[in-house]
Order: C-alpha cells, then sequence, then structure tokens
C-alpha cells in the first residue's frame, strides 16, 4: 500500500461520516505503527506511552490507533467498515486483509505484559477546568458531556436549540450561562454538484455554520467550537474570506 493509497483512504473515512472509532479501526490494519505494532517494534524496551485523549470514551486503543496497546479488533471488522461506506482499497491491500495477514500482533507478546499506559490529559478534564473558569467569571457552566458524536451541523443546531431557550425562559439553564460539550462530531461531504465548489473546513467550522442557522441572529448569544477541524494545520480554511475582519480582544457588551 502506498502513502498516496493510505491518505486516499483517510480522505474517504473522513468524508463518508465514518466515527472515530471506525477510522481507527480500519487504519489500524493498514499501518505498521498503528494497533499495537509499535510496542512490538520496540521490545524488548517496555513501552512507557503518555496520551493526550481526542476520543469520546478515552480508550487507549483507540487513541492515535492504538500504537502500543492491544488491538481488539480484526481484519474481519476492518474490510466490513470498509464495505459499509463503499471505500475501496487496491485488490493486493484487500487480498491481504481478507486473508488476515494484516491482522493486528497478539495480545500475548511480552511487549503488551510490560506496557504502562496513561492518560495526561481527557476531555472530560477539559470541559471541567473550562467549567471552572466559567464560575471563577461568575458564570453558570453545564456540561452536557464529553461524548457528543454526530452530525456536526445537527449538534450545533440542538445547542443553538438549548441556548435560545435559556435566554427566552431561563430553562433548563439560566443565563448568565455557558454550555459546554465535547465528542466526535462527523461531517459527511455529499458529492458536489458538477462544477460546483468543493467546500472547506470540517467540523469545527461545520459545527459553528449550524449552530449560526439555527440561531438566525439571536441577540446576546456567542458560540465557539474549537478543534483541529481535521485538517491539522494543512489548510486555511479562512484564506478565501473576500472581507477581512479583525476581531476585538474584548467585548465591550454585557454578559447576557
Amino acid at each position: 500500500m502506498t502513502a498516496a493509497d493510505k491518505q486516499g483512504v483517510d480522505r474517504e473515512l473522513l468524508e463518508c461520516g465514518a466515527g472515530i472509532d471506525e477510522m481507527n479501526c480500519a487504519r489500524k490494519h493498514f499501518s505498521r505503527t498503528k494497533g499495537r505494532h509499535l510496542a512490538v517494534a520496540c521490545m524488548p524496551v517496555r513501552s512507557v506511552t503518555l496520551a493526550i485523549s481526542d476520543v469520546p470514551g478515552d480508550d487507549p486503543a483507540v487513541i492515535a490507533g492504538g500504537p502500543t496497546v492491544a488491538d481488539p479488533t480484526a481484519c474481519a471488522e476492518a474490510l466490513s467498515i470498509l464495505d459499509r461506506h463503499r471505500i475501496d482499497v487496491p485488490p493486493a491491500v484487500r487480498e491481504t486483509t481478507v486473508a488476515g495477514l494484516a491482522e493486528s500482533p497478539g495480545a500475548d507478546r511480552e511487549a503488551f505484559r510490560r506496557a504502562w499506559v496513561r492518560l495526561t490529559a481527557t476531555p472530560k478534564r477539559s470541559l471541567e477546568a473550562a467549567a471552572r473558569i466559567a464560575r471563577f467569571a461568575g458564570l453558570r457552566a453545564c456540561v452536557l458531556s464529553d461524548r457528543m458524536e454526530g452530525e456536526s451541523r445537527e449538534v450545533g443546531m440542538v445547542h443553538a436549540a438549548m441556548a435560545m431557550r435559556a435566554g427566552s425562559e431561563g430553562s433548563p439553564f439560566v443565563r448568565p450561562c455557558v454550555i459546554l460539550s465535547g465528542g466526535e462530531t462527523t461531517v459527511t461531504v455529499r458529492a458536489a454538484r458538477e462544477g460546483a465548489r468543493k467546500g472547506r473546513g470540517g467540523r469545527a467550522g461545520e459545527f459553528c455554520l449550524g449552530t449560526a442557522k439555527a440561531l438566525q441572529g439571536a441577540p446576546g448569544i456567542w458560540a465557539l467550537a474549537a478543534d483541529t477541524d481535521g485538517i491539522d494545520g494543512v489548510e486555511d480554511t479562512l484564506e478565501d474570506l473576500s472581507t477581512p475582519r479583525s476581531c476585538p480582544a474584548r467585548d465591550p457588551s454585557p454578559l447576557n
């Protein structure tokens, strides 16, 4: 499998709306590092893993494809995911996977008996820290969940609905308040019409646009989505804005 082949599969997994657990399951079986391969390559030394979780549930086997922890998935599961989302892989790769030759190393290997894994940061801890800062500033803070999943625009619309109800009825949250959530949303990229320009950005941008569409200019509500947005610094989603706008360091208006 060439680097271009692997990049193509990764791109299709992102664009089809596959969940992070599905993506990493498939990618483990096309990698020499993910799916505990790195721990085996490091033998006989002991592997020490300090991980920052960016996945719902904080499963070390899912974070970054679990390069140093036991892998519970199998080739058959990876193929099922690819087939369900109609993702093609080179024939030779499919044959290898069908034959089970791309299975992850067995969990009984010495590398895993001596492995040490610690999570240094998780979505839950980050949300709790944000809530403490908000409360210190005099705001009520509610953490909805650290396991939010689903289409980004739809999750954004739900958040907007809760914020508008809090603004108009004081329920289920009393303002001034901050509504916090974390997780791993997805964006399903639909086939563009012929000649139409391909979209830009990723899950965070989609969340904000879905929220803005649902808010319809409702006053006193602000939204922020913070994430790598699925592009990790390789694309500037703002470069084509026709009218650059500056962001003030501080909004002088009172909090609502």
